[in-house]
């Protein structure tokens, strides 16, 4: 017989390539998943891993046995999820990951008011400013946010939304009076740029006129940081221009501790996804969240 307990462990131990990663995730000891995966390899008469002082590696039939165990693993959660949801609504675990800025101001109230209509369902939200990957996480949804690159996972436009590029009243007072009435001068401005982004100092702006142009800051960035509320931080503390979410700045926009640059011009705008992973089938407790969340924050006609 199948023993599910030890499929799922040697799936975290190929994922995490360790015994104690392993471990961690599932929450149990190092001998406990060293043990079971000796055991598996035992029943099956295969070496399914090499282990070596610092890292675990996959044999080839461990690599092949892996993909199945997955596969195995994902229809019984789905399968279980049926069953229970029939008689006790949503139930298990959802694992979710977002940025730190915009988990904290949107997904997290929302997640909580989703788990107040789902008392059964236990929720797990990770925040990091890095794009953690869905599988070796065990995320059930991702919230991305910007230009979604190229993933083999399924994705949904929840809603979009405006970049301004920003500076606070000291910053432009030391640069004189009216110092950024044009593109030109927003270029020679002082920036501070986002790290993680593949051209932070170039994007294509919509002029009043309506024509696209491209739009290069001429000197490299002063200052670059990780995340959104670094950025927002270092502006506030006059350190240059940054471009930043509207969500993020209308506040201190209305408060005038940050003044909008050139508000007739229009940078690209940006989306919130939702991503999951592609498996043949969807957990309702996924889709239901996806579907909570496009209603509560989402633009329906961007569906």
């Amino acid at each position: 017989m199948i023993n599910l307990q030890r499929l799922e462990m040697f799936v975290a131990v190929v994922e995490a390539g360790s015994f104690t990663g392993a471990a961690q995730t599932l929450g149990l000891t190092k001998a406990v998943v060293s043990f079971n995966i000796k055991q598996l390899e035992a029943e099956l008469g295969v070496s399914l891993l090499t282990r070596s002082t610092r890292r675990v590696s996959v044999t080839d039939s461990g690599e092949r046995f892996y993909h199945r165990c997955r596969q195995l693993l994902q229809d019984a959660e789905h399968l279980l999820d049926e069953v229970r949801g029939d008689h006790s609504g949503l139930v298990g675990l959802l694992r979710i990951t977002t940025t730190p800025e915009y988990g904290a101001r949107v997904i997290v109230p929302a997640m909580a008011e989703f788990s107040s209509r789902h008392p059964q369902l236990r929720i797990q939200h990770v925040s990091s400013s890095k794009n953690d990957d869905l599988i070796s996480g065990r995320f059930d949804v991702a919230i991305r946010l910007g230009q979604l690159a190229d993933s083999s996972h399924h994705a949904r436009i929840i809603d979009r939304f405006d970049i301004f590029p920003v500076a606070s009243p000291a910053y432009l007072h030391t640069m004189g009076e009216c110092p950024i009435t044009t593109l030109a001068q927003l270029a020679d401005a002082k920036w501070i740029a986002h790290s993680r982004l593949s051209t932070p100092l170039s994007w294509q702006v919509s002029t009043p006129e309506g024509e696209s142009v491209v739009f290069n800051v001429h000197s490299p960035a002063m200052i670059v940081a990780d995340n959104a509320a670094s950025l927002l931080a270092f502006a506030l503390g006059g350190a240059g221009v940054a471009l930043l979410p509207a969500w993020l700045v209308q506040e201190e926009l209305r408060l005038g501790n940050l003044i909008q640059l050139l508000p007739d011009h229009h940078f690209p705008r940006q989306g919130i996804y939702a991503l999951y992973p592609n498996t043949r089938h969807v957990p309702e407790k996924v889709r239901a969240f996806i579907d909570f969340l496009q209603s509560r924050v989402g633009s329906p006609q961007e569906n």
